[in-house]
């Protein structure tokens, strides 16, 4: 039903189910792993109205495994990456795997993957530097350059009775730039990647 990624190391599918609806990845030499990738085979899919919440677990330094909600996946969101490399030294979440005679060794961390309602996948909180950037942060360094644009080249604004004639200079009017600023903004809300076209 999943598959688990490491960059370096053989695609992991034979996950282990330590409950019904739960299923677990062994990650040895953890302590060298930046990302991990969780995926849906495409054989099976989520019952409707369910999804998958997606923990990484790692042993503290008296061998006790924390865990921590990194996001999760679902038939519309088949696959995740996920950053572990920062994860190795924050605290634990609250978690469905608590009860459950688990075998660990010390230096192997796991992904959970917990089967639950959509609707509680909603309401849960993943640990904030996990997720990886994608679109959004193009997104968002777009955005600011445009702005900045936008305010450096609007600062030198001037009104045609202010200007002085200069015939090796060209003048844009700010309109032009401002329609332009605004074109580019709506292109990339509808599609962040339309420049690629």
């Amino acid at each position: 039903m999943f598959g688990c990624l490491v960059a370096g190391r053989l695609v992991q599918t034979a996950a282990q189910q330590v409950a019904e609806d739960k299923f677990v990845f062994d990650l040895p030499d953890y302590e060298n792993i930046n990302h991990v990738v969780v995926f849906m085979l495409g054989t099976i899919p989520f019952p409707e109205g369910m999804g998958g919440s997606v923990y990484f677990s790692y042993p503290d330094s008296n061998g006790i495994p924390v865990w921590q909600l990194l996001g999760f996946v679902t038939n519309g969101k088949p696959s995740a990456i996920f950053k572990i490399s920062g994860l190795k030294s924050g605290e634990g979440s609250q978690h469905p795997f608590g009860a459950m005679n688990i075998v660990r060794t010390p230096s192997v961390a796991q992904i959970g993957i917990s089967v639950e309602l959509l609707d509680n996948l909603a309401q849960q909180t993943p640990v904030g530097n996990a997720a990886v950037s994608s679109v959004d942060s193009f997104t968002q360094f777009t955005q600011k350059m445009l702005d900045n644009f936008y305010n450096f080249a609007s600062s030198f604004a001037v009104s045609q009775a202010q200007m002085t004639p200069s015939p090796s200079e060209m003048f844009i009017p700010a309109n032009v730039v401002l329609k332009w600023y605004e074109n580019f903004q709506r292109r990339l809300t509808q599609n962040p990647l339309f420049w690629k076209t």
